[in-house]
């Protein structure tokens, strides 16, 4: 008898799986931070069960094909170290479900935050905001959910990669939003040329070239053009900062998450007056810049 079958209910399989991903040091980053969670996500979405409803299914018994195929996915984010988000198809930001596979990052982005409570004090009045463009847009989720927090504006969901814009295309379609969301391929905001923003997003790549040979075996399945950004992690911020200005209406804010990178961003331009967002890990993250403080073009610190 093989040892699954002695695996009966939710609560037998939630316990192996945790016991599995503690005994294998797997890295934890795409939604969730520790093995339970993540053993309840993969659990609880393969058996296609709510997530908010766990106690009530915890000592339903569990079918053997069911068990088979939580066994695959069990040993497959184990042995290949595969994100659970890529074995489920699915990511969430906070109530909010995205399709996701290999051709996109795993969407995680403390803008997704700030957009719930629709940039306030930010952006003083939503009704108001009727263009924004979410640029590196991956699986499409901060553009959605720009749409969603401003009823009124249409988006230009933009990317470079045409493997994301098929995700993104997607992703618009499942939350009902063509009629208001255009996914856009272009680099960066190359492509738009003429076109002005009341919003410009991006989440764009930030790891810097070092950071990229250390990466988790978790991360390293991700598309490499949606994490490099050069040497420091800041090449892509720099053509936004360049690109900005003449593509946001006077009064038009720049809103980007740039990981780790705070201290180099701001020695790379001291002379730009960063506002930092707070946000659920602090005050690192999220930049904010209006229109007038992008112009003039902003001008790197020269090397020494």
């Amino acid at each position: 008898m093989s040892s699954h079958a002695e695996l009966f209910t939710v609560r037998d399989w939630l316990r192996y799986a945790v016991s599995r991903f503690e005994e294998a040091g797997l890295y934890y980053g795409h939604g969730v931070t520790n093995s339970f969670d993540e053993a309840a996500w993969l659990v609880l979405s393969a058996l296609h069960l709510p997530h908010d409803r766990l106690e009530i299914f915890l000592d339903a018994v569990i079918t053997e094909p069911e068990r088979r195929h939580l066994l695959h996915l069990i040993e497959r984010r184990v042995g290949e170290r595969i994100p659970t988000a890529y074995l489920l198809r699915e990511a969430w930001l906070g109530e909010f479900k995205f399709y996701v596979d290999e051709r996109v990052i795993v969407p995680r982005s403390f803008i997704a935050e700030l957009l719930r409570e629709q940039l306030a004090p930010w952006v003083k009045n939503p009704e108001e905001v009727t263009a924004v463009a979410d640029v590196c847009t991956g699986s499409g989720c901060l553009a959605i959910l720009a749409a969603l927090a401003f009823p009124h504006a249409e988006v230009d969901a933009v990317d470079i990669s045409a493997d994301a814009l098929e995700v993104a295309r997607r992703n618009i379609a499942d939350h009902g939003l063509e009629d208001r969301v255009r996914a856009v391929r272009s680099d960066m905001l190359t492509a738009l040329q003429g076109k002005r923003y009341d919003l410009i997003l991006s989440n764009p790549p930030y790891v810097n070239a070092a950071a990229m040979e250390t990466l988790p075996a978790e991360y390293r399945r991700e598309p490499r053009l949606a994490l490099a950004s050069g040497e420091d992690g800041l090449d892509h911020v720099r053509t936004l900062l360049r690109q900005a200005p003449q593509h946001l209406y006077p009064g038009g804010l720049l809103i980007v998450e740039i990981g780790h990178n705070r201290d180099a961003l701001e020695a790379a331009f001291p002379d730009i007056p960063f506002t930092w967002l707070e946000v659920s890990a602090g005050d690192e993250f999220v930049f904010l810049l209006d229109q007038a403080a992008l112009a003039p073009e902003p001008r790197p610190k020269a090397a020494e």
